[in-house]
């Protein structure tokens, strides 16, 4: 068979000899070859550097959002195709849509928060202004930045698609070129994934690169710029992480690795309760989806003791009916491993698991097959093991990489708390509990040693994505042995492939230097209202001064009739007097923000679209009958909509009585008109 190509360098690379051979997890058969045999990895680093990152830097986060989900809705009328050649790996059908249709998630995930919550701009604000000075005139704000290397991401074998796009999504998002490695069992399908990509044309070229085979000599041309972002075992995070130009170049690692993950069943959830069976079918799930190759796969069910054997009846019970075969047939639940090998470790693992219980359900030597050779095909039955001693260090310690939990018994919340630490670090964990007491003990207990903790309840239950199910807004990771890293996690994950760096400018570099106005900056008062201004017309700085305007009793007591707000700091005078913070009658706040809208707006139609909303309101000092009002309004940010006629404006709003003390400051949001015809 031909072997698999790597792109890189901006072209496809053919191995020149054959490679190691590739397999049908199902029937055997010979793929392909895999070899990284002649490629230069220098190059193809510095072809990311100097091709991909310049054209990803050159864009903003909004256009980087809208190619990640042009590129899902490409990846996405190829899924039927992508789910043939995940069969191969021996994934279900329904395996494959969470592998293929998770993968396409995660981009149009990361699309949608990139245009929400990210500016349309090339640089990254992180927190507020800090005055450095008394006097105003000296500030610091941190701005994030792309790394200008390559985010090198090594992909374990279990997940062929998902793996590569949840590394992939924030990387590009970030502004940085990625490098996939991709296990080398499974690589047939990401190469085809790969090529999907780069025959799309839809990314910038050099932002996507592909190396089949062996990693050779590709750490050894990392550089302080780069990134490296792994999913395997612990083993061989340690190894990678260890790598001298690793350590020496301080080069950023990240890892996600297999992990103890345990499931905790509450006392309350006793048989009949809608939570036991809930605990009972999420358990049997992680044991066979994927066939148990996932590094979030329930490995330890903990369980109240006096529950251990209705848990083991109920949990076999399930196993039983779950039929193991091709996963092309349609009665098939559970597929093949990703190859004999994997089979032949998973049986060495059982049998040093063993040393510490006995199997409660299956057979790790035989299993009956659907529509397949069990011999040729890397079939292996459900195992369910049952260890009365929950102190014995082997289901603490060794994990089987298959469809293989073991039951635990516990006696009180603190004992199940510290038998899930005894994982030395996890990436999830779930507690099935309807006893809010019982959650919060034990997660609160365990968060220490979690990167994720799912509370299952009846409540929850018909949402629930469950136990093993990573999500792109939420961290994916773990400390410990789960790595120590931190994948995904929405905006996050986008921040870990960026710099953050400390500016100390001047209020008026700072706002050249961001792009955003800041206080004690110069304002621009023209001659033309801002709201008479289309978008493009615009800049950071227009300002219009409005008022003063007169506040009187008259108006207090009328909105407080009008709107039914008759708080006694604005109607009682003896009242108000003795509150510490007026000392007599006051406005009410939202008739303070009310006049300030009649004071700085533009009745007339005009570019100015709509309002909508406020931010960061604060009233800062009060308002009293007679008080005179003016409202400051500083165009301090405008963020286009590339998709759009219009885009957002951002105004930062200060409303001052005469005696210059700011009663009231907040940011007040608009949606602008482009010109006509502008886009």
């Amino acid at each position: 068979m031909a072997p698999l190509r790597s792109y890189v360098s901006g072209a496809w690379h053919v191995p020149p000899d054959g490679g190691a051979p590739l397999r049908d997890a199902v029937t055997g058969e010979e793929i392909a070859g895999i070899s990284s045999a002649g490629i230069d990895m220098a190059a193809a680093l510095a072809h990311g550097r100097g091709t991909g990152g310049p054209a990803l830097r050159e864009l903003t986060f909004h256009q980087r959002a809208l190619l990640l989900k042009a590129l899902a809705l490409h990846l996405r009328e190829h899924r039927d195709e992508l789910y043939a050649l995940s069969a191969r790996t021996g994934a279900t059908l329904a395996d494959s849509r969470v592998d293929v249709d998770g993968g396409i998630g995660v981009l149009l995930s990361y699309a949608s928060k990139g245009k929400r919550e990210l500016p349309n701009d090339t640089v990254l604000l992180d927190g507020d202004v800090e005055p450095l000075g008394k006097g105003g005139t000296f500030a610091g704000r941190h701005i994030l930045t792309p790394l200008q290397g390559v985010a090198v991401q090594i992909n374990a074998f279990n997940f062929p698609v998902w793996g590569p796009l949840e590394k992939l999504a924030p990387a590009f998002l970030a502004g940085m070129p990625s490098l996939i490695k991709p296990a080398s069992q499974t690589a047939y399908l990401t190469a085809r994934l790969a090529e999907l990509i780069v025959e799309s044309g839809i990314l910038p070229e050099g932002s996507v690169q592909l190396v089949c085979g062996g990693a050779g000599d590709l750490l050894d041309h990392l550089t302080e710029q780069d990134l490296v972002a792994f999913t395997g075992s612990a083993a061989t995070a340690r190894k990678l992480r260890a790598h001298p130009v690793v350590i020496g170049r301080s080069v950023r690692f990240n890892a996600e690795a297999d992990s103890l993950n345990c499931s905790i069943l509450g006392p309350d959830a006793r048989p009949g309760t809608p939570e036991f069976d809930l605990f009972v079918g999420q358990l049997v799930t992680e044991m066979t989806v994927k066939a148990g190759q996932k590094c979030t796969a329930i490995r330890r069910a903990l369980v109240p003791a006096p529950l251990m054997a209705e848990v083991a009846d109920a949990v076999a019970g399930r196993l039983a009916g779950v039929t193991v075969g091709n996963p092309s047939s349609p009665d098939v639940r559970m597929g093949a491993l990703a190859g004999l090998e994997q089979r032949e470790e998973v049986r060495r693992g059982l049998k040093a698991l063993l040393a510490g219980g006995r199997i409660v359900f299956g057979d790790p030597e035989t299993v009956r097959v659907v529509d397949a050779d069990a011999e040729r095909g890397a079939f292996v039955s459900p195992v369910l093991l049952r260890a009365d001693d929950p102190g014995r260090a082997e289901p603490h310690e060794i994990e089987v990489f298959g469809p293989v939990s073991t039951l635990l018994p516990y006696t009180t919340a603190e004992e199940a708390v510290a038998l899930a630490a005894r994982g030395r670090g996890s990436l999830v964990g779930s507690v099935v509990t309807a006893d809010p007491g019982f959650a919060r003990s034990v997660v609160l207990g365990a968060a220490p040693w979690h990167g994720r903790l799912l509370v299952l309840d009846s409540e929850d239950a018909g949402e629930s994505t469950g136990h093993g199910s990573p999500l792109p807004m939420l961290v994916h990771g773990g400390p410990g042995r789960a790595g120590g890293g931190e994948e995904m996690g929405g905006i996050r994950g986008v921040v870990h492939h960026m710099q953050r760096t400390a500016v100390q400018a001047s209020p008026a570099m700072l706002t050249a230097i961001t792009g955003r106005w800041t206080a004690g900056a110069p304002r621009t008062r023209a001659d033309v209202h801002p709201f008479r201004k289309h978008l493009e017309e615009l800049t950071i700085g227009d300002t219009v001064v409005a008022g003063p305007r007169t506040v009187t009793l008259d108006d207090i007591e009328h909105f407080a009739e009008f709107t039914g707000d008759t708080f006694y700091a604005h109607m009682d005078e003896e009242a108000a007097k003795a509150n510490p913070f007026f000392g007599g009658r006051v406005a009410h706040g939202y008739l303070v923000v009310s006049f300030a809208a009649g004071l700085f707006v533009s009745p007339e139609p005009g570019p100015v679209l709509a309002n909508y909303g406020l931010e960061n309101l604060r009233f800062l000092a009060p308002t009293f009958p007679g008080d005179e009002l003016t409202v400051t309004l500083t165009a301090k940010q405008i963020t286009p909509r590339e998709d759009a006629g219009y885009g957002e404006v951002r105004w930062d709003t200060e409303v001052t009585r005469q005696d210059g003390a700011v009663v009231a400051a907040y940011d007040v949001l608009t949606l602008v008109a482009k010109r006509p015809g502008g886009r």
